[in-house]
């Protein structure tokens, strides 16, 4: 009977790495939204520290705004 560590390496796996990406993207949401609640930095610099786009720190702060309401 055959392993199937020999012909399937769950690293490739198209599900395996969208759950290391949506993984990723949590933690990243999670620093963005500290820096976010500081108000001691602007959206560039956070995008920065954060390695994200000033897109996505723009989400997050709109996200904090609707949950703030």
């Amino acid at each position: 009977m055959l392993k199937t560590a020999s012909f399937f390496k769950v690293e490739k796996d198209p599900f395996y790495k969208q759950g290391i990406e949506k993984g990723a993207e949590a933690k990243s949401y999670e620093v963005v939204e500290n820096l976010l609640t500081t108000g001691k930095f602007t959206i560039s610099e956070i995008a920065n520290f954060a390695t994200v786009t000033e897109d996505f720190v723009k989400k997050v702060r709109a996200d904090l705004a609707k949950k703030k309401k």
